[in-house]
């Protein structure tokens, strides 16, 4: 009986977890009333459709190449096949859209692990992020450089932004070179004090390596992806500059704390902003910005909701009994 009411009690959880996740995102679409006359617009224009459906092609090598390195990543503690690592990585996306942050994304992750590996598999799901974000503010300050060549009214906030993405740089790095530390560092925390009797984490110069490749190929993805939705909308913006922008863009929205309700006013706010100097049209800009996160985001965690229906996933706080 009382197995009958944890399994009761677990359903309901799921599909709360559903609504709310849901309930998100149609609140964060309802904050960009030129959304739906726009997305009209297209469907009005019949040789926009091969742009959508080029984007729509490229949401599964976005999330395939980021479950390879996930298999990869994690295969020093335990062995996963790929299908289970893209269903770890899509049960996460839509876990990640109730909390700011994405800070339960990791709860979803790890129960495709044994019970004993998931304290290990935590600290490694944080880490693997920082090979993307490396990438990500690498390529984001490079952007922003070469903007600063094209203008040099760059105010402050600029250079701030050029100096905190440095220090980011260097604390990537630190983290994916020294995971040891952080695994023995973190043990005061009860749920991790297991961490004590499992195998010392680490990365092989190869592996490291083949991570950072991957998150370069998976960075042309996702920027190629804007790219053709922006270009579609704004097609007299040259490529080079459209790049920097969009570079600038990721890093600022992957480096600032997004909170869920407001989460699309900041990143239209963010998208205006880079975009100052490349389009004075700032609907098609925040457009832009939007259908990326509909295909990346929004379809994933339509994909990972229907897994952790269906694979029955008890999302559980660490250290809860």
């Amino acid at each position: 009986m009382q197995s009958l009411n944890k399994k009761t009690l677990f359903l309901f959880l799921k599909i709360l977890l559903g609504i709310l996740s849901f309930w998100i995102i149609y609140n964060r679409l309802n904050q960009i009333p030129e959304l739906k006359t726009q997305f009209l617009y297209w469907l009005s224009q019949p040789h926009l459709y091969s742009i959508l459906i080029i984007v729509l092609i490229m949401m599964p090598i976005n999330w395939g190449i980021e479950s390879y390195k996930w298999q990869q990543t994690t295969s020093q503690v335990e062995s996963i096949k790929y299908s289970t690592s893209l269903k770890s990585v899509f049960a996460g996306i839509c876990a990640g859209n109730v909390a700011p942050g994405r800070a339960i994304e990791f709860l979803a992750k790890i129960v495709f692990f044994k019970q004993e590996n998931r304290p290990s598999i935590t600290i490694l799901h944080f880490i693997n992020g920082m090979f993307q974000m490396l990438i990500t503010v690498t390529f984001g300050i490079a952007a922003i450089a070469f903007k600063l060549t094209q203008n040099t009214q760059a105010n402050y906030i600029i250079y701030m932004t050029v100096i905190g993405g440095f220090f980011m740089i260097l604390f990537f790095c630190w983290a994916i070179l020294n995971p040891d530390v952080i695994q023995k560092k973190i043990q005061f925390i009860p749920w991790f004090k297991k961490l004590e009797n499992t195998q010392k984490l680490g990365f092989s110069k190869t592996l490291v390596l083949k991570l950072l490749a991957l998150s370069i190929v998976r960075y042309g993805v996702f920027t190629t992806q804007f790219y053709l939705i922006y270009h579609a909308l704004c097609p007299n913006t040259s490529a080079l500059i459209a790049f920097s922008s969009i570079a600038s863009y990721f890093m600022l929205t992957s480096a600032i704390p997004m909170i869920s309700y407001i989460e699309p006013a900041i990143r239209a706010a963010i998208a205006i902003f880079v975009f100052n100097n490349t389009s004075d049209d700032a609907v098609s800009v925040v457009l832009a910005s939007t259908f990326v996160w509909i295909i990346n985001v929004v379809i994933p965690s339509i994909i990972g909701y229907i897994i952790i229906f269906r694979e029955k996933i008890e999302l559980k706080i660490p250290g809860a009994n």
